[in-house]
């Protein structure tokens, strides 16, 4: 691959059964961290990345996501007439200039690989980003995409960002074994699809961030169901590796597992604590709270 990567693959069709009754009209991905929902932290990381297509893989219950991403003329209006100038800024720049959605359904929840593979049209022949807005990625000093895209630039090879597990977790993961070519970037041998702790190569899992060749796209098509009779990205990614290297790379930042309730809350405390606004009175507030109990 010589390409630069300008797309990324939003997959945001599920139905996020893990939050119901919240998300029976309200899409996961629209579940707030603060004041900004999940998946406009995974537009931000992609498009600080130097993503400028952004390809979301929906579902018809997935219209506040749509809406959220395009114009509101009279939210604006009213915002103008008020003279809130910052709030204002803040609305138009949810998707700055030079950056474009597009919006793909997915018709029937398949899994991963058939989320991906419903993009194809849009990706055509060229190397693409995927991004699960569950995981929430505070990068160290720069966004985990844009590790993972500097590192693709000098490789031009398939990419996947992994992080040690507890090897207690491995079933809830896809597993790879790698060997190191430096720090924090690994060669894959293997890769399989949730493993019993016992039968896991590594503790090595892969998260939600996938620099992908074109090449996994007639994968999938002729993939077979995997795990939970879905098709499955950890699959077409196995049969990848026999015709291409692929890397795995263990990024600088921290992960919020936000499709749990736990890794949820965890993100909304500590991102909270690291708001302009809230950081001094929600910290007080803890600490009272803390005290109280």
């Amino acid at each position: 691959m010589t390409q630069q990567v300008t797309k990324a693959v939003f997959p945001v069709a599920g139905l996020g059964t893990r939050f119901l009754p919240a998300t029976k009209a309200t899409p996961k991905e629209m579940l707030p961290i603060v004041d900004k929902p999940l998946i406009q932290y995974a537009a931000e990381e992609a498009i600080a990345a130097g993503i400028t297509e952004l390809i979301f893989v929906t579902s018809s219950s997935k219209r506040a996501l749509e809406d959220h991403f395009d114009k509101n003329y009279e939210l604006e209006s009213e915002l103008q007439l008020r003279d809130k100038q910052e709030l204002l800024k803040v609305v138009r720049n949810i998707v700055p200039e030079g950056v474009s959605c597009v919006y793909v359904r997915q018709p029937e929840a398949l899994g991963l690989g058939h989320a991906v593979q419903c993009a194809r049209p849009v990706v055509g022949n060229e190397p693409f980003a995927v991004i699960l807005a569950d995981d929430l990625i505070d990068g160290a000093g720069s966004p985990c995409l844009k590790q993972m895209i500097d590192l693709y630039e000098y490789y031009k090879t398939s990419l996947l960002g992994v992080e040690e597990v507890a090897a207690d977790e491995t079933d809830k993961y896809g597993i790879v074994a790698s060997t190191p070519l430096e720090n924090g970037v690994s060669r894959l041998s293997s890769i399989v699809e949730k493993p019993k702790p016992e039968l896991a190569p590594s503790t090595l899992a892969v998260v939600g961030r996938y620099i992908l060749s074109p090449a996994i796209f007639p994968i999938i098509e002729n993939l077979e169901r995997g795990a939970g009779g879905e098709i499955q990205l950890t699959d077409a990614l196995a049969k990848l590796l026999q015709q291409e290297q692929i890397l795995a790379y263990e990024f600088k930042g921290k992960r919020y597992d936000c499709g749990s309730k736990l890794g949820y809350l965890q993100a909304t405390v500590e991102y909270a604590l690291k708001h302009d606004e809230l950081q001094q009175s929600f910290s007080d507030y803890l600490q009272s709270f803390c005290i109280s109990r």
